[in-house]
């Protein structure tokens, strides 16, 4: 029950956060321009400092194991996602099928995992992001495409968020230990990862009319697979590992009951999708996990 509670108050903080993004974008403090920036600077610098910061730990070997069962558990559960979005939705509804697979595990699940099970679990989540880059660059691409050509190693190789899971994992194994006071600057980025994201989704929000917003049935059925059947199916999948890793598996779910994640929206006008029906599918899960959220993962944390 404490573990709910938890969860209830930093999704209420985080809810306050995306409204101050709402009322930034509606009074014209910031524009589509300025949350595109804002957007840029989460992904090249904000959460990159938070993976990094996950792994600046004593290598240990119970650490090592912990590692290599998150990375196990990340993989599985993102492959679950993509069977599940496969069956629920079309080959022609390429929006669906890229949010319902992939969460905001980043901009969401890291923030979320730190606040409520310290910075421990941001170690075992950042496997999650990690996979959850590649297979977007990747499988992701395909989906909105269909066209396997469009995929791009070079893009892959310089993607943030993947340079900075390979640097932290070379801290971890390496005996090295930055400055103070690079390690401070590192933890102060770090802190902006879970504000800024939701100011951004704020942003979002604000261009949807709520009048659309909430009529939208494809929406509805998409965050339902997205929040809802997902984690569920992820809960029965952790139930697998070893019960004394509790932590590592709640770190796990975090990131698979994330919302549909806000790449969706990016990835859409990149590829010539429809932009507006993203943002929609966006806004709506994340705006329905302040309630799915904290339900699913304090069941897992009674059962797992």
């Amino acid at each position: 029950m404490d573990f709910i509670i938890l969860l209830l108050k930093q999704n209420i903080l985080m809810f306050l956060y995306l409204l101050i993004g709402y009322f930034l974008f509606r009074k014209k403090l910031i524009g589509i321009s300025g949350s595109a920036d804002i957007g840029r600077m989460l992904l090249h610098i904000v959460m990159p400092a938070a993976i990094i910061k996950a792994y600046m730990t004593s290598y240990t070997p119970e650490r090592l194991i912990g590692l290599v069962l998150s990375f196990l558990a990340a993989l599985l559960a993102l492959l679950l996602a993509i069977f599940i979005s496969r069956i629920f939705f079309k080959k022609e509804q390429a929006i669906e099928r890229f949010g319902a697979a992939f969460s905001n595990a980043g901009f969401i699940g890291i923030p979320l995992v730190q606040m409520t099970l310290g910075e421990e679990a941001v170690f075992y989540i950042s496997s999650f992001v990690a996979l959850l880059n590649i297979l977007q660059w990747t499988y992701g691409v395909f989906i909105l495409t269909g066209d396997r050509n469009t995929f791009s190693f070079q893009k892959l190789r310089t993607n943030p968020v993947i340079l900075s899971f390979l640097g932290g994992l070379l801290l971890f194994f390496l005996p090295v230990r930055l400055p103070d006071l690079l390690t401070g600057m590192i933890g102060s980025l770090a802190a902006m990862n879970g504000p800024l994201a939701m100011i951004v989704l704020g942003t979002y929000l604000a261009q949807v009319s709520p009048g659309s917003l909430f009529k939208e049935r494809l929406a509805y059925r998409s965050s339902f697979v997205r929040l809802i059947l997902i984690p569920v199916l992820t809960i029965i999948l952790l139930g697998f590992f070893p019960a004394e890793y509790h932590t590592l598996k709640l770190a796990v779910l975090i990131a698979a009951s994330a919302p549909i994640g806000s790449n969706v929206a990016i990835f859409a006008q990149l590829y010539g999708q429809d932009y507006t029906q993203a943002v929609k599918e966006v806004c709506l899960s994340t705006l329905l996990c302040m309630i799915t959220l904290p339900l699913i993962t304090g069941l897992a944390d009674y059962i797992l």
